[in-house]
């Protein structure tokens, strides 16, 4: 294995670690030498990969997201039909919208921002990207549907984030609260 490789092995197995440790006791209470230490590395390596705990975090952040952008597009992919592809994205939000530990995390390391620009900017930049993704997303649906959006896709993807992000913060407080309202909002998109 070359040097490169073993710090690329050593970066994904602590950003893994990472993950589950900001998921499972959030971001003020995680700790950089418990990731190292439970990851089987110094906290050096920590730092020769991270600048940060900041940075170690927004990571975490952009790799989840990432997950969940792929999930929505592979699961769309495999649906044949329109009506397939609204009941796969309904089963996909109600799992996955209002997840306590994620959506926890974002909101508590969001709250860093306030005081932090470099912060703000980089989960604006993530917040575009995933923006990006949706409006890709409802193109894409559009296109292969024969559909057209009542709003610009960039605007349709602006209000469907805003509407997941507002409807995860309701569901990691009240779970019984049903999720149905994304796809719903998806469907009159549509017009339909």
């Amino acid at each position: 294995m070359t040097r490169q490789q073993a710090q690329a092995q050593t970066r994904e197995h602590l950003l893994t670690t990472a993950a589950e440790h900001f998921l499972d006791r959030g971001y003020a209470a995680a700790s950089l030498d418990q990731i190292a230490d439970v990851a089987g590395y110094s906290k050096g390596a920590v730092y020769s990969n991270f600048a940060n705990k900041d940075e170690l975090c927004l990571a975490v952040l952009d790799r989840i997201r990432l997950e969940k952008m792929a999930e929505i597009v592979a699961m769309l992919a495999a649906e044949p039909t329109l009506e397939e592809s609204f009941a796969a994205f309904s089963g996909w939000a109600d799992r996955t919208i209002g997840d306590r530990r994620w959506t926890l995390l974002e909101i508590e390391f969001s709250v860093r921002s306030r005081h932090n620009e470099a912060i703000r900017r980089q989960l604006a930049e993530g917040a575009q990207g995933v923006r990006a993704a949706i409006a890709t997303i409802v193109t894409g649906l559009a296109d292969r549907h024969g559909l057209h959006c009542t709003l610009p896709a960039e605007e349709a993807a602006t209000a469907l984030l805003s509407l997941g992000i507002g409807l995860g913060l309701q569901r990691a407080i009240s779970p019984e609260l049903p999720a149905a309202a994304l796809a719903d909002t998806l469907r009159a998109l549509f017009g339909l």
